[in-house]
């Protein structure tokens, strides 16, 4: 049967309310891409769960579909949410596939331009305030209770419904959970949601080792951060409003929730890029915290099944790569001229 999306495939495993209506673009069915220089290294199976292959290049699109289509089916006219990028972009796009009005608030200068140009793209009205995400994310959650304009952050529980699916197509192309599952956290739906995936669909359940930014950590240092500042953009954020799901994921799994530096994510995304999966700088939270854990000791990866989730695709935030790009060489249009500069 061909593919029809997440709800269709999943409907009888999700709580969703009778009136949700199928609003899809196909998400979800993103590839296990076996990585087998890292496998090698680690001594492990490692596998990249690549969502930066959704329909609008983030994992954002499975909560979306749910909340959106939750939201049509109860009549609603308008949709808001706050975001460091990825949610405006899938929301944007789910509320325009809906015939919907989007409304998007951002914090002023802090997201990449190919996720505000999503956004854009898909027809939201963009609203940049003088704040942070957190700041946004409270504005819309006041509007919302007072106004009929639907909510669909992470806060909304259908976001969590539709993320959840990422545990249940792991669980069925591994045969089982994986040991490990290696993640970024930013307002820490994500991790909520493939925990909830992992216990619901009872094929095993992995140890989460949850990764945040160094400069945008609150869940590692205990306390909020209010001025987060990270090049991981789509992981600043000081105060995460799934943080408690977040710890407890961690702390059922018998796993945990580190932070690594800018420069470790970076890194880690050069990685990736090596063995052909570029992806946006957070989504390289997840390898940044495996590579930097087995270095000290903490992670005995041997003989492991690991699952790496990376949540964006590069193209989202490609001025990291592209600012320090060297200028490339300039030649005639001829054979020598080429032949001198490659060589033999």
């Amino acid at each position: 049967m061909t593919y029809q999306g997440l709800i269709h495939r999943y409907r009888h495993l999700l709580d969703l309310p009778a009136h949700t209506l199928n609003i899809s673009l196909l998400e979800g069915n993103t590839p296990l891409i076996p990585m087998p220089r890292l496998s090698t290294e680690f001594g492990c199976d490692l596998f990249v769960k690549f969502e930066g292959l959704n329909p609008t290049g983030s994992f954002k699109d499975r909560g979306m579909t749910a909340a959106i289509s939750e939201a049509v089916g109860r009549g609603a006219q308008t949709v808001i949410c706050a975001s460091t990028g990825n949610t405006a972009a899938s929301a944007a796009a789910y509320a325009s596939r809906a015939g919907l009005r989007s409304i998007v608030l951002i914090p002023e200068g802090k997201v990449a331009a190919g996720k505000l140009a999503g956004a854009i793209a898909y027809g939201a009205e963009v609203i940049q305030i003088q704040g942070s995400f957190d700041d946004a994310l409270s504005l819309v959650v006041e509007i919302t209770q007072k106004t009929s304009i639907a909510l669909v952050n992470s806060i909304n529980p259908y976001r969590v419904e539709g993320q959840k699916t990422a545990a249940f197509e792991i669980c069925d192309v591994l045969e089982s959970a994986p040991d490990w599952l290696c993640l970024p956290v930013g307002n820490a739906g994500n991790i909520t949601s493939y925990w909830a995936g992992f216990k619901q669909y009872q094929k095993g359940l992995p140890r989460v080792l949850g990764v945040q930014a160094a400069g945008s950590a609150p869940l590692v240092l205990g306390h909020p951060v209010d001025k987060p500042e990270t090049i991981a953009t789509a992981i600043r954020i000081g105060r995460p409003a799934r943080g408690e799901q977040a710890l407890e994921a961690a702390q059922q799994s018998n796993g945990r929730i580190i932070a690594v530096s800018d420069a470790e994510i970076l890194s880690a995304q050069k990685i990736l890029a090596s063995e052909g999966v570029w992806v946006e700088p957070a989504s390289a939270a997840g390898l940044a915290g495996l590579i930097a854990e087995s270095a000290i000791g903490k992670f005995d990866t041997r003989g492991k099944k690991i699952v790496v989730v990376c949540t964006g695709h590069g193209l989202k935030d490609p001025s990291i790569i592209t600012e320090s790009f060297t200028s490339p060489k300039i030649i005639p249009a001829n054979y020598e001229a080429l032949l001198s500069l490659v060589g033999a």
